[in-house]
C-alpha cells in the first residue's frame, strides 16, 4: 500500500502543505501486464512472417545456396533468377495473373455494388419481411458455399459457363454477398436520417441519395473489399472444378499444377510461391489502413 506524507519543508510560508504520495508508480505486475501482450503479438508476427521472408529470399538464390545457407540474404555469389526463368518458360503465368486479377477485381466490384444496394434497401426501407430477408442473407455466412458444388456445377453446365471467367465471377459474387450485406447494413443505419431526408426534400431521387451516402460508409466498403479479395485470389476449389482449362486458369490453380510437375526443382517451387502470394500481400499492405478503419468503425457501432 502506498503511504501519504506531508511535504512541509518545501511548502511556501502561509500556504497549506501538499501531501506527497509515495509508492504510486507502476508495479512489476502492471509492467508485465502491459508488455506481455506486445511480446505475444511480436512472437506471433515472427512465426507468421519469417516463413514468408524465407520463401521470398530463397527464390532469388541458386539451388546450392538454398541448401547451404537457407537463412541468409542473397549475395552477389548466390543470387540467381533461374527459378523465375523456369516458371515463365514452362508455364503461362502472365495469363494466369491476368485471369486472377480479372476474376478478383470484377467479383469484388460486384460484391460491393450489389451488397451496398441491398444493404441500403434493408437499412432505409421498412417493408414486410425486412427482418426475414436480412436473416435469410445472413444464413449464407453460416453455410459453406462448397456444400452446393454439385448444384453449382449443374447450373453452370446448363448455362454453358464451364471453363469461363464469367462463371467464376458469378460464383464468387454470390459467395461474398451475404457478409457484405450484413456488415454494410449496420454502416448504413448509422448515417443520419436528417441528411437523407434533406436530400429528398431538395428533390433528389433514391439513386442520388444512395450515391450521396456511399462515401460515408467507405470504411465498411474497404473492410468488405479486403475480406472478399483474399479468399477469391487464394481459392483453388472452384477454379479446379469449374474452370480447369488452360486459357482460364488462375494463379492458384496454375501454381498447384506447376508444383506437381516441378516438386524437386526448389528454385522454381519457391519462385512460383512468391509470385502467387506477393500481389495480395502488396494490396493488403496498401489498403491495411482502410481495413483497420472498417473493423474499428464496425466494432464501435
Amino acid at each position: 500500500m502506498s503511504s501519504t506524507v506531508t511535504d512541509a519543508t518545501t511548502a511556501p510560508e502561509g500556504t497549506a502543505a501538499r501531501p506527497v504520495r509515495r509508492g504510486s508508480g507502476p508495479t512489476l505486475r502492471t509492467r508485465a501486464g502491459r508488455i506481455g501482450p506486445h511480446v505475444v503479438l511480436l512472437a506471433y508476427t515472427a512465426v507468421a512472417c519469417v516463413p514468408i521472408l524465407l520463401v521470398v529470399m530463397n527464390s532469388f538464390k541458386s539451388r546450392s545456396a538454398i541448401f547451404s545457407s537457407p537463412f541468409s540474404m542473397p549475395t552477389p555469389e548466390s543470387f540467381s533468377l533461374a527459378g523465375y526463368e523456369t516458371v515463365f518458360a514452362r508455364a503461362r503465368f502472365e495469363l494466369y495473373f491476368f485471369n486472377s486479377f480479372t476474376v478478383t477485381i470484377v467479383s469484388v466490384f460486384l460484391v460491393l455494388l450489389f451488397g451496398a444496394m441491398a444493404a441500403f434497401a434493408l437499412a432505409e426501407y421498412d417493408f414486410r419481411g425486412n427482418a426475414l430477408l436480412g436473416l435469410y442473407l445472413a444464413i449464407g455466412i453460416m453455410i459453406p458455399i462448397r456444400l452446393g458444388t454439385v448444384s453449382i456445377l449443374q447450373l453452370l453446365v446448363g448455362m454453358n459457363l464451364i471453363n469461363s471467367l464469367f462463371g467464376l465471377i458469378l460464383v464468387y459474387t454470390a459467395m461474398g454477398l451475404p457478409l457484405a450485406v450484413l456488415v454494410l447494413t449496420l454502416f448504413f443505419r448509422q448515417v443520419p436520417k436528417e441528411l437523407k431526408e434533406a436530400a429528398r426534400v431538395d428533390g433528389a431521387s433514391e439513386y442520388w441519395v444512395f450515391r450521396m451516402v456511399i462515401p460515408l460508409v467507405r470504411p465498411g466498403l474497404a473492410a468488405i473489399a479486403v475480406f472478399s479479395m483474399l479468399p477469391i485470389w487464394n481459392d483453388l476449389w472452384f477454379p479446379l472444378i469449374l474452370a480447369p482449362g488452360e486459357h482460364v486458369r488462375t494463379v492458384t490453380l496454375g501454381a498447384q499444377l506447376f508444383l506437381g510437375q516441378f516438386v524437386s526443382d526448389w528454385n522454381a517451387v519457391l519462385a512460383v510461391l512468391t509470385l502467387a502470394m506477393l500481389p495480395m500481400m502488396a494490396l493488403y499492405i496498401i489498403f491495411s489502413k482502410q481495413f483497420m478503419q472498417g473493423l474499428t468503425s464496425g466494432a464501435i457501432k
